[in-house]
């Protein structure tokens, strides 16, 4: 394979194209908290977790443990990560921690990422 195989040959830009992608073109701010939170969604526990979430709509932090056959403690740690990003929110009911997808955008994430991988 030619090293150079994906580049232009000739140096053509085309300014309208030029044009509109500045228009689209996301800022540092915004780029950095996205390349964050797709960090936050590369780890497959988290990914385990949400999708459970995204399942159940809600579940105290055992059940999540048991489910996916780990430690309260290292769900618990997985969880606070999550929360930290607006991922998901707990609510607690006596001794009991409950948790939650934070919003419908979550599902999205979700349910678009497993559409994606399921393609081929």
């Amino acid at each position: 394979m030619n090293q150079n195989e994906d580049l232009c040959e000739i140096h053509h830009p085309h300014p309208d194209k030029v044009q509109d992608a500045l228009l689209h073109r996301l800022d540092d701010e915004t780029s950095l908290r996205l390349a964050e939170l797709f960090k936050i969604l590369g780890d497959r526990t988290r990914i385990k977790l949400l999708s459970l979430l995204a399942a159940e709509e809600e579940m105290c932090v055992c059940d999540i443990a048991q489910s996916l056959q780990m430690g309260q403690s290292a769900i618990s740690h997985q969880l606070r990560v999550l929360r930290s990003a607006r991922l998901v929110k707990f609510r607690k009911e006596g001794k009991e921690a409950w948790y939650s997808l934070d919003d419908d955008h979550v599902v999205k994430l979700i349910n678009q990422g497993l559409e994606h991988v399921r393609e081929s």
